[in-house]
């Protein structure tokens, strides 16, 4: 039940978690700056694509700007629709891309599912984002997302030390654009490490119920597809 109070002990408290609120802020000001300062490792695989505009590489795809962001969608080969949880992500990304362009940043989803299925799946959830396609190209199990049969006794693992969830996992990757057809990794981060991009979650969190995630087998276990809720 709601701990009720008048609105000078209101105040009191809220001036108290305030101070709190900063310090995180300061915190995590701290740790971006000490994000950028990630040492890059330069991409010499050559990866190809399936776009709207035609297979194309790696650098291709940051459409000439510095910085280009992936986020690795769930989407298996034979999968007839995209992961809910990813789609739950996708729906606070979907519109964002004009002003990262804005800040000389592309972004973009990849999956391992055919060109066709995405577009489709794209279109039935409304989103505008650009979606490739890296079917039988190695990028999902190189950046930590893919994990075929046998992948853990490969030395593949999810998030860095942990075991692999199955076949498919979501992610986000970063990379930089060197000149003359070079391009750099310098970050990815998968599981908990993706929450700060959900906006969905974060509004939740302002909540006096939060997420209210507690009485599920797992924390998105309520998560459907936005055309999917039952108003």
């Amino acid at each position: 039940m709601p701990n009720l109070v008048n609105r000078e002990m209101w105040i009191s408290e809220r001036m108290k978690l305030l101070e709190r609120e900063k310090s995180f802020t300061k915190e995590r000001d701290a740790l971006s700056n000490a994000r950028r300062d990630l040492p890059m490792v330069e991409i010499t695989k050559s990866y190809h694509f399936s776009t709207n505009s035609g297979t194309r590489c790696l650098p291709e795809l940051f459409e000439g700007k510095k910085q280009l962001v992936v986020y690795h969608f769930m989407f298996g080969p034979d999968w007839e629709e995209g992961c809910p949880s990813c789609s739950f992500f996708v729906d606070s990304f979907n519109g964002n891309e004009a002003h990262l362009a804005a800040r000389n940043t592309a972004f973009i989803l990849a999956s391992n599912a055919p060109l066709e299925t995405l577009n489709a799946y794209a279109a039935r959830m409304g989103w505008t984002i650009p979606w490739v396609s890296c079917l039988n190209t190695g990028f999902g199990e190189d950046f930590g997302v893919t994990f075929p049969e046998g992948a853990e006794k490969n030395g593949r693992t999810y998030n860095y030390d942990k075991k692999p969830y199955g076949g498919e996992s979501p992610g986000l990757s970063v990379f930089f654009d060197l000149g003359a057809n070079r391009v750099a990794h310098s970050y990815s981060t998968y599981g908990r490490g993706l929450d700060i991009l959900n906006s969905a979650y974060h509004l939740l969190d302002l909540t006096p119920n939060g997420r209210d995630e507690a009485s599920f087998p797992y924390p998105q276990a309520w998560v459907k597809r936005h055309d999917e809720y039952k108003n």
